[in-house]
């Protein structure tokens, strides 16, 4: 994992003092301590592994970050530069580089990104069985509810997603499930159970208009719904008769309903099941399960 984007020495490092397994997100800026958030807590990169003390810590540098930027591109920027334009570049596979430096613009459009200074590296894993708390509240014997799982950004929402397809397929429900990867982070490894189809790196709109004609899919599954694109796109598979699994980023139900994109979502209720999650206990801790009116259902 990383190998060969990462300088080798921090590779070296990572892997022999910390272990990917641990990790979360490494994020790198120019003249600044590595950072590794590992279950949770943050944590420098020092050279004998994780510390606490900055004075001990390995500092990046701008010509590592492009070195990184570089490398992740397979040796052409201009090949993943779509990606780049919304602000990361995915790996093959399937971890996720967001990408901060300077923004060039061209008519109101952003036509690219330089000068890259700092990145940030989130390593994906699977936690099988993390979905099971919530699933017989979406899983019903007439069939799977519309579901919307909502967290903060780094709070499990994917995972949750990833596993979810899994337990589909473990519990076998042969539902021709439909995995919208806009991203590229949904599928990685065998994660995605044996009944799944996969669409990588479409916008919402042409995913499911195509994949519901092309694919048949009883349920689609997708990552962080934003735009007012992506609610028109729900509308769309709803009205068609297909189940929808999805999530968006929020903090609390509070904040969540007061998001304008969703507004007239809510007010159809189209999701019957909101599942909130947050890092009280780490990624992926299920703090709430709602019905389509925002009554709790089941707390922990």
């Amino acid at each position: 994992m990383l190998e060969g984007i990462l300088p080798d020495n921090i590779y070296r490092i990572i892997t022999t003092k910390v272990g990917f397994s641990r990790i979360n997100e490494i994020r790198i800026r120019a003249d600044k301590p590595i950072l590794l958030c590992c279950l949770g807590q943050k944590f420098f990169l020092a050279d004998f592994g994780l510390c606490k003390e900055i004075s001990r810590a390995i500092f990046a540098t701008k010509s590592m970050i492009e070195e990184i930027v570089f490398r992740a591109s397979e040796c052409s920027i201009y090949s993943v530069n779509e990606q780049i334009k919304k602000g990361y570049i995915v790996t093959t596979e399937g971890i996720r580089i967001g990408l901060a430096g300077n923004v060039v613009e061209e008519a109101s459009q952003l036509k690219t990104m330089t000068a890259f200074s700092s990145i940030n590296i989130r390593i994906p894993h699977e936690i099988k069985n993390c979905s099971l708390k919530a699933y017989s509240s979406i899983v019903k014997d007439d069939g799977v509810l519309n579901t919307l799982i909502i967290s903060p950004p780094g709070a499990g929402k994917t995972t949750f997603l990833r596993d979810f397809v899994w337990q589909l397929s473990e519990h076998n429900l042969s539902y021709n499930v439909l995995v919208l990867d806009e991203r590229g982070e949904l599928n990685i490894g065998k994660s995605l159970g044996y009944y799944s189809d996969i669409i990588c790196f479409s916008s919402k709109k042409i995913g499911f208009e195509n994949g519901i004609r092309s694919l048949a899919p009883n349920i689609i599954v997708t990552d962080e719904l934003g735009e007012w694109e992506d609610m028109e796109a729900v509308r769309y598979a709803s009205n068609s008769g297909v189940k929808i699994i999805a999530s968006a980023h929020s903090d609390t139900i509070e904040s969540f309903v007061k998001k304008q994109a969703f507004k007239e979502i809510l007010e159809e209720k189209i999701f019957k099941r909101y599942v909130l999650l947050s890092m009280r206990d780490g990624p992926g801790t299920i703090d709430g399960i709602f019905d389509e009116n925002f009554s709790r259902l089941m707390r922990w």
